[in-house]
């Protein structure tokens, strides 16, 4: 289990990421960002559970944003599989996500939606991922957005899935700060 909380002047963001993905709840006040989160835990096969107010709507989506990456990175355990990679249709949405939980930051977007878009950047860059969304087709925004949370959910399942050993030639990263 990993809980965050984030506080700024703008935003106040509690964040809960279980094993049970039935233990979910989402409450941002944006309908659209508490659909699209409660459709991530299930695709993603974990439990989230947020409660988030803000002044401003880019201000909450992109500190949930943030949040949820920092707790993915925190939650990713040393021997996970690290890679995902998954393809969703929705209608007249294709969209692929590629992820690799690694520890090297990097986002190719980008999504019909600059919130969107900015939300999986943040994501990516708190979570310490590579992250490549690709909207292969698609003209209804609604369904290329969804058509990413469910890839990145599904592709985010796989990376999690615990291992044997640490998936890298390199072995165990270590960074440690000397004062």
């Amino acid at each position: 289990m990993t809980r965050l909380i984030r506080e700024t002047r703008e935003t106040r963001v509690r964040l809960e990421l279980v094993s049970d993905a039935a233990v979910t709840r989402i409450d941002t006040s944006i309908p659209f960002l508490d659909h699209m989160l409660t459709t991530l835990s299930r695709y993603a096969g974990v439990g989230i559970v947020i409660e988030a107010q803000g002044d401003l709507r880019h201000h909450l989506l992109e500190d949930v944003a943030i949040t949820l990456g920092a707790a993915i990175g925190g939650h990713a355990p040393e021997a996970c599989a690290r890679f995902g990679d998954r393809t969703v249709p929705m209608d007249d949405a294709l969209v692929h996500c590629a992820l690799d939980l690694g520890g090297r930051v990097w986002y190719e977007g980008p999504l019909p939606s600059d919130l969107y878009d900015h939300f999986f950047r943040s994501v990516a860059e708190n979570a310490k991922a590579t992250l490549h969304l690709r909207v292969l087709r698609g003209r209804d925004r609604h369904h290329v957005v969804e058509a990413a949370f469910k890839a990145f959910g599904l592709a985010l399942r796989d990376a999690l899935v615990v291992g044997d050993g640490v998936f890298s030639t390199k072995g165990a990263v270590m960074l440690q700060e000397e004062s």
